[in-house]
């Protein structure tokens, strides 16, 4: 079973989490940080707490233990997605500043050449944070904005958030069948 560490920050988009926890918490173990400001931007989006991350295969960790596992290399992931990524996170994951579980955890990620991905749900981006995501691309990490396309005719909410949980699945290596790929010749009929 693969294991990821998924935290969560508090930019807007909690929606994405939540559908990426969901799609991952029977597939892999999975480990949860979320900071203060992400439990009540999570609360505020979706009326949930971060008891609803506390299920089979998931270890929910407290985002100021910094002597937590997750801070040393020695334990071994596949994979570090911070989602949604605000822009202070991504500034201080950038300056290899770890204040927090979730900033350490990112900081030993890259030093370990482990896969990070961000999904940064900011618009528009100012300089120093161009600055900051090209600093941690060229670092190694991947940066996933949750940008959706529009080409699937989405009908709700979730398959918006959808598309961007499918990238994220695909780049985790995680089959899903959650969103099928981009068929150009097929067109299909607006709603």
């Amino acid at each position: 079973m693969k294991r990821f560490v998924l935290a969560i920050t508090g930019a807007s988009g909690m929606i994405y989490v939540k559908r990426l926890f969901d799609q991952l918490q029977s597939r892999a173990e999975t480990h949860v940080i979320i900071s203060e400001r992400g439990a009540e931007v999570l609360q505020l989006e979706l009326g949930l707490t971060a008891d609803y991350f506390e299920k089979e295969n998931t270890e929910v960790h407290r985002n100021a233990r910094m002597n937590d596992c997750l801070a040393s290399g020695s334990f071994k992931i596949d994979a570090m997605v911070v989602c949604p990524a605000t822009m202070g996170t991504v500034g201080r994951i950038a300056a290899g500043v770890s204040s927090s579980l979730i900033e350490r955890s990112a900081d030993v990620v890259l030093k370990e050449k482990r896969k990070l991905i961000l999904v940064p749900r900011e618009t528009p981006f100012s300089t120093i944070h161009l600055k900051n995501l090209l600093a941690l691309d060229q670092a190694g990490a991947l940066i996933l904005p949750a940008n959706p396309g529009f080409y699937d005719n989405p009908q709700s909410v979730e398959d918006v958030a959808d598309f961007i949980v499918a990238r994220i699945l695909d780049h985790l290596e995680i089959e899903h069948r959650i969103q099928e790929p981009y068929q150009p010749q097929v067109r299909r009929k607006p709603a």
